[in-house]
């Protein structure tokens, strides 16, 4: 009989757990209490039966009052021991790296054709132009909808008419803060109090912005050498900065296990559908002030570093007959390498002044976008990005970061006679060394157009002085 009622008992906990779990508000607060829970459920038994084994016999041996006594009190006593205990033994495993034994159930993780596992996205359903176009609306009205600049000197030394998507102007000082608004948007929505991220710099600034306007706890792990100014923009928009190495994979250790300890969600920089669409609406805000302005245009220039950005930039221009180009520092080619193997391929980043831009593997989820719908990568190595960061200083008077100014670098080393050093991604220079010879030249009469996303403003003031006073010292010395 009692085996009968068990078994009821369970499966009738199971079916209400499933139901409960598809509301939602009672889902995402039950699967916040059973985060929290997990560790007693896993412990607990071993050490209720150390604690009963310790105190039954001296309870047991007690008379007369004292026994009536620990009649009311021993349960609310051994209830308080155990979680206590539990607890304790909790923060002592996983401070000895035993996180294993408290890890829900995932998912087995997607292989590609070659049978390489590719465990950061379980079976991603790939994001369409309508995301984009759905995250473009969301966001209206919530970030800045940026300037499109235009500089006929830049245009001169390009070969084309360079149209410049001013992203340094956004909040927290990036293009990073589209897909941080959308992403923490929806997790406010969903009942979560408190969310995690790693990045070098600008995606952290941008959750952090996100989750104070949505009243959420941030937490944001960078890298030892992060730049100054955008650890103290993390901290002043309200965020707990955790410090951890130098590597994507050192931060994303410790973002996890911060994200585990305290049942809070991590919000990928590149890797997650709402980042790829939220910062494809910067393109897509291009494309429409393109040919609102009568230029429509014939190519986009996006920097590529874990790959967001490049992905939102293929989605926005879906359906067009708008090429796409990625910029990688020389060194920090991992879409490059990856579009030449088939398949998402880690590099070990070379020093660069493109901070922004040198993650050690492009993102699952953005490659199978990017695989598709790139036309081709060029790289450029310190002197490019610094040329193009003074063009954009002296010239627009506009300050963006070396990230930022990477996608200028590109744009003008795509126009050059000699054509660009990159990999094909689609089209007819699919799987060949060169995207091919220069792309802009006039079409009937027509000189091309070409967008670029300055995706980011975020730089040192010593830096500036320096990029700047570069030139002012080969002028002199001229």
């Amino acid at each position: 009989m009692y085996l009968l009622v068990s078994v009821v008992a369970v499966a009738f906990g199971l079916t209400a757990a499933a139901r409960l779990a598809r509301h939602r508000l009672a889902g995402p607060a039950l699967a916040r209490l059973g985060r929290r829970t997990l560790p007693v459920y896993v412990i607990h038994m071993p050490v209720l039966a150390l604690l009963d084994r310790l105190l039954a016999a001296p309870v047991g041996g007690l008379g007369g009052p004292a026994r009536a006594l620990l009649v009311t009190v021993y349960p609310v006593l051994l209830t308080a021991l155990v979680l206590a205990l539990s607890l304790a033994a909790h923060r002592g495993l996983t401070a000895l790296g035993a996180h294993w034994l408290f890890d829900l159930p995932r998912r087995r993780a997607h292989s590609n054709p070659e049978g390489e596992t590719m465990p950061r996205i379980d079976a991603p359903v790939l994001p369409d132009r309508t995301h984009v176009e759905e995250a473009a609306r969301v966001l209206s009205g919530r970030v800045v909808r940026t300037p499109v600049l235009h500089s006929p000197a830049i245009d001169r030394l390009a070969g084309a008419r360079i149209l410049l998507k001013a992203e340094n102007l956004q909040d927290g000082g990036s293009y990073k803060m589209r897909g941080a608004m959308l992403a923490v948007g929806r997790l406010a929505a969903a009942g979560h109090t408190g969310v995690v991220a790693q990045s070098t710099g600008n995606h952290a600034v941008a959750v952090a912005l996100a989750a104070r306007r949505h009243g959420l706890a941030a937490t944001v792990v960078l890298p030892e050498d992060a730049a100054p100014v955008k650890v103290d923009r993390a901290r002043a928009a309200g965020a707990r900065v955790v410090r951890a190495g130098t590597t994507v994979e050192e931060r994303l250790a410790v973002a996890r296990r911060i994200a585990e300890v305290e049942s809070h969600p991590l919000v990928d920089a590149y890797d997650h559908p709402d980042v790829v669409a939220g910062q494809g609406s910067a393109s897509l805000e291009l494309i429409e002030e393109a040919a609102r302005r009568g230029t429509p245009l014939d190519a986009l220039v996006v920097p590529v570093g874990g790959g967001g950005g490049i992905a939102g930039a293929c989605l926005a221009a879906a359906g067009t007959p708008i090429e796409v180009y990625g910029v990688e520092p020389v060194g920090c080619d991992s879409l490059a390498r990856s579009l030449a193997a088939g398949r998402p391929t880690p590099v070990a980043p070379a020093p660069s002044l493109a901070d922004g831009l040198r993650p050690g593997c492009v993102g699952d989820l953005p490659f199978a976008v990017a695989r598709t719908g790139v036309r081709g990568v060029v790289r450029v190595d310190d002197d490019a990005i610094a040329e193009a960061f003074r063009l954009l200083l002296l010239d627009l008077k506009v300050l963006v970061e070396p990230s930022g100014a990477a996608g200028l670098a590109g744009a003008l080393r795509l126009g050059e006679p000699a054509g660009p050093v990159g990999v094909g991604g689609a089209g007819p220079a699919a799987g060949h060394g060169d995207v091919g010879g220069t792309p802009w030249p006039s079409d009937g009469g027509r000189r091309k157009t070409v967008g670029v996303v300055l995706t980011g403003g975020n730089v040192e003031a010593d830096l500036v002085a320096r990029l700047a006073g570069d030139r002012m010292t080969a002028g002199v010395a001229a």
